[in-house]
């Protein structure tokens, strides 16, 4: 039912404009922007996530939270935490804490108006609330971020990537944008990761609402293609611009 959902909305709203707005965000879908926010800008990329995995467990994100900062044109700092609960009704178990923290970069070197490439590295510290929240040593997530602005209706973004946590693990995502006005866009994305053994692929799709042009809101759903899992998602994203910048 689900992924028939998902491709009733493909069908319905891939006939309609895309528009360009001020905040580009890094959430709510899996693929990073290949955009780097202005120099000396702030933005705040918050929200509340709910997953589940199999017919028992389920974990909240609450908030999880990503900051960003323009230091140069073109280069951004950032900084990402959660706030975790863990539940399994047969296991009995209940548990909160903060997952590891991450701290990188996102440097965009290419844009020529229609195609932008940047790239993203992350160092996750194991600074988790014990062994349920941590990985419990240092890993790094690294991507290849890649933005197509295929007309005024569509946009095509995908990144590529190598992390390492404990072994190296491969990713993949890749994200069609749709506007529906000068407010509402959609996404459908198709995402995933690979090591030598296993092939782990998902995908999503969600809305967001552009209060203004520094100000977002969003909703996602995403389910397992071969895994069983599903997340319902919520969030906002505000841009804090340096006035002596414009």
């Amino acid at each position: 039912m689900f992924r028939l959902l998902v491709s009733l909305l493909v069908i319905a709203f891939m006939s309609i404009p895309l528009i360009s707005q001020e905040i580009v965000t890094d959430r709510p879908d899996q693929t990073e922007s290949a955009t780097a926010v202005p120099k000396n800008a702030f933005q705040l990329e918050s929200g509340i996530l709910v997953s589940h995995e199999g017919e028992d467990f389920r974990e909240i994100l609450s908030p999880t939270n990503l900051f960003r900062y323009g230091l140069f044109e073109n280069l951004e700092l950032r900084l990402t935490y959660d706030f975790m609960q863990l539940k399994s009704d047969e296991k009995r178990i209940s548990q909160t804490g903060f997952g590891d923290i991450q701290a990188g970069f996102k440097y965009q070197f290419y844009r020529n108006g229609k195609t932008e490439i940047a790239i993203l590295s992350h160092l996750v510290f194991p600074s988790g609330t014990g062994e349920s929240f941590s990985q419990g040593s240092y890993a790094s997530i690294n991507k290849l971020a890649i933005a197509h602005t295929l007309s005024d209706r569509f946009n095509l973004s995908y990144n590529l990537g190598y992390d390492y946590f404990d072994k190296g693990l491969f990713t993949y995502s890749l994200a069609l944008g749709i506007g529906l006005n000068d407010k509402i866009g959609y996404y459908i994305e198709s995402y995933g990761e690979a090591d030598n053994e296993t092939h782990l692929s998902n995908m999503d799709t969600g809305f967001t609402y552009l209060l203004n042009d520094t100000l977002q809101f969003d909703f996602s759903f995403g389910t397992g293609i071969n895994v069983d899992m599903n997340y319902l998602s919520i969030g906002v994203s505000w841009l804090i611009l340096d006035k002596n910048e414009n």
